[in-house]
């Protein structure tokens, strides 16, 4: 079936299974994978475990999921991420679909979680294909003055090359950044998440396996959103701990 989608909102049934009465349960959930990953149970096995405790649906497991990570995990990406105010004069490694489809989402009224790690990331997953939306020329315009304001001129964006329409998606970066005299470049290759676990500048994802491996890493969807969408539905799973404050 031809993906017809307009916008990249929310869910029919997200207004309910992510309401803020259950928000306590879901950073419960997300402690308990976490102590779980932490001690190297499997990831299958641990949802399932957790998902069932907590009465969890498909999508809310998903939201866990994406939420937790292992004590190892929180204190090495706390340890490799670069500040905001670092950035000037660096080059960023972009993430392209990983960032674009967490700004349209933000932008069109989706799901955003804020996870244990405190990174910002939406509820996507890429099976293959990306459609362009509405918020996709606005979220990369959005992105581009955020990066001018905090004078961060360099941008290199990866993307998938076997994701359909991931050509297009290069032209209209491309096209972008030329009309606003970014210096921006868009490759096409076939496994980002492989050059990204190892590149030395600056990189842009939250993708867990690239954050485990990554030497330099900044949370830039979070402060993008954060400064520039006040309005965005950011459902937050981070803990209270002191430990796990971050970003």
């Amino acid at each position: 079936m031809a993906d017809l989608r307009k916008h990249r909102g929310p869910h029919p049934h997200d207004a309910s299974f992510f309401c803020e009465t259950h928000q306590d349960t879901h950073r419960v959930a997300v402690e308990h994978l976490s102590w779980l990953l932490s001690r190297e149970y499997s990831v299958r096995s641990a949802l399932k475990l957790v998902g069932d405790r907590f009465q969890l649906t498909d999508r809310q497991r998903t939201a866990v999921i994406r939420s937790s990570c292992s004590d190892w995990s929180l204190h090495r990406r706390a340890r490799h991420q670069v500040e905001l105010r670092d950035l000037p004069g660096q080059v960023l490694a972009i993430d392209g679909f990983n960032l674009i489809t967490t700004l349209e989402a933000a932008l069109a009224g989706g799901v955003v979680l804020m996870g244990r790690d405190h990174v910002a990331r939406d509820m996507a997953s890429m099976h293959g294909s990306y459609r362009k939306v509405e918020e996709t020329r606005p979220a990369l315009l959005l992105l581009g003055e955020f990066l001018s304001q905090h004078q961060i001129t360099d941008c290199h964006w990866l993307l998938d090359r076997p994701v359909s329409n991931s050509g297009r998606l290069a032209r209209l970066i491309r096209e972008v950044a030329a009309a606003n005299r970014w210096c921006w470049s868009a490759e096409l290759v076939n496994d980002p998440d492989a050059l990204l676990k190892v590149e030395k500048e600056v990189v842009v994802s939250a993708d867990s396996a690239i954050l485990d491996t990554s030497d330099r890493w900044v949370n830039l969807a979070r402060a993008v959103i954060e400064q520039c969408i006040p309005d965005a539905w950011i459902f937050n799973l981070a803990s209270d701990d002191p430990l796990e404050q971050g970003g």
